[in-house]
């Protein structure tokens, strides 16, 4: 039997509010546990939600939403100080365009969800950037969230479990822990075909990969990304495992 704290807080009005603590590093530590939290948006939590995310401590969200998404679901908890880090949705809007032009499929749906992973390090690598920054300086526990808790959360995990040293197969299996809990909208998308809406209410290992792809295009390799696109120096590295790491 573990005594670990459980990694996923089945909260009503958030399938996937997870905690990114308890993973191995590689300098032989192991990531915080009640520390980092993963979860799909906040705005329609439960009472009963609220005295859990209250009981864990939580004083700070960051919120990758666009605009729109972001006023549609307003963050339910009051005391929580919400910073908006905003990534504006594309993949709805370029599947209705193919849709549209007659050129919608499961395949063409999956190489849209690939390009807006990669145009998170193309385009919007300035909100991760952000990200590092409060986690550097803001008190823990905290929260990450977009939308569904899966893709702009789901990259800026696993660039924060790879910060911390965390190995790349952990970082993966933490990624696709999604299928197993986020409980998609019934009602969204619904003009879209049922494959398609498979293929953009789950994630994908080649989805993370395409981001992790960018990274190797446009700054050479991961630790060049760190560095030179997240400013994530020899000092910064230090400061954030000193914060979010245990032996």
């Amino acid at each position: 039997m573990s005594d670990s704290p459980a990694r996923h807080l089945a909260l009503q009005g958030a399938s996937n509010f997870r905690d990114l603590g308890g993973y191995p590093t590689a300098d032989g530590r192991t990531t915080r546990w009640r520390h980092i939290f993963r979860s799909n948006h906040l705005g329609q939590l439960t009472a009963d939600d609220v005295k859990i995310v209250h009981a864990l401590g939580v004083r700070s969200a960051f919120d990758f939403r666009g605009v729109e998404e972001r006023a549609g679901g307003l963050c339910v908890v009051d005391d929580i100080t919400v910073h908006s880090l905003p990534i504006e949705p594309t993949v709805v809007a370029a599947l209705r365009a193919e849709l549209v032009a007659g050129n919608l499929t499961a395949p063409v749906a999956l190489e849209i969800m690939r390009e807006s992973y990669r145009n998170y390090v193309r385009y919007n690598t300035h909100s991760f950037r952000m990200l590092f920054g409060h986690l550097l300086e803001d008190p823990a526990p905290l929260v990450i969230h977009c939308t569904a808790g899966k893709d702009r959360t789901g990259f800026a995990s696993a660039l924060i479990l790879h910060a911390l040293g965390v190995a790349e197969e952990v970082i993966a299996e933490d990624y696709l822990l999604t299928n197993q809990f986020y409980r998609r909208d019934a009602t969204a998308a619904i003009d879209l075909p049922d494959d398609v809406r498979n293929a953009i209410g789950s994630v994908e290992a080649s989805y993370l990969a395409a981001a992790f792809e960018a990274v190797g295009r446009e700054y050479g390799d991961l630790e060049t990304y760190l560095r030179d696109g997240l400013k994530l120096g020899a000092s910064e590295r230090t400061a954030l495992k000193e914060r979010y790491l245990q032996a």
